[in-house]
């Protein structure tokens, strides 16, 4: 009786199987939904500058930095929640201690520090028609921030944005998100103005 169960059983296995073979499903990525392209003035009275960013964005001044004041009161965060993203912007003001040659130094220094992880930097020179000039770093790969920037009049004023995500960092997930938020990191800065 024992061995016509396990053959009943056997045979139950090998007609359930039929002759497909099993393999796991491929990794897929959530589908992506892509609010529409459209822009609003930032003239937030505690900076010196303005620029054009998304309606489905929110600015949100920094009040702590490391749990301390930051340095400056046009410290702020551009907030894209149906995306996950947060472009981080930090204005200095050029002076004895912070020259422009040092923030410069320092904003290529902050985006090599994603080298380890990029597949490739591309370094993208900025000059304006008023003089303005500055650098986009599109960083390719499983960096955690792909895209930065820095602005400056060279003399007074320097500017400084980072892309960051609230997600774990996948390079190949992410690629289209990516690609979405440079169209709109590129219109901020092409839209950039220094209120003199």
């Amino acid at each position: 009786m024992l061995r016509n169960g396990y053959i009943t059983f056997i045979l139950c296995v090998c007609c359930a199987c039929g002759n497909d073979t099993l393999a796991p499903k491929p990794r897929a990525y959530p589908r992506v939904v892509f609010p529409a392209k459209s822009y609003q003035p930032f003239t937030e009275k505690y900076c010196n500058f303005s620029f054009e960013y998304p309606q489905y964005a929110m600015v949100e001044k920094d009040s702590l930095f490391f749990k301390e004041k930051p340095v400056n009161d046009c410290w702020f965060n551009v907030k894209i929640p149906t995306l996950n993203a947060e472009i981080h912007c930090s204005y200095y003001p050029i002076d004895a201690k912070n020259t422009f040659d040092k923030l410069r130094n320092d904003a290529f220094t902050l985006a090599n520090k994603h080298d380890i992880k990029a597949d490739y930097i591309d370094e993208l020179p900025i000059r304006k028609p008023d003089g303005t000039i500055g650098y986009v770093f599109n960083i390719e790969g499983g960096a955690a921030s792909p895209f930065q920037f820095f602005i400056s009049d060279s003399t007074h004023h320097f500017l400084r944005g980072s892309l960051y995500y609230q997600a774990k960092i996948n390079a190949d997930s992410l690629r289209p998100i990516n690609e979405f938020l440079k169209v709109d990191l590129i219109h901020l800065v092409n839209t950039f103005k220094w209120n003199h």
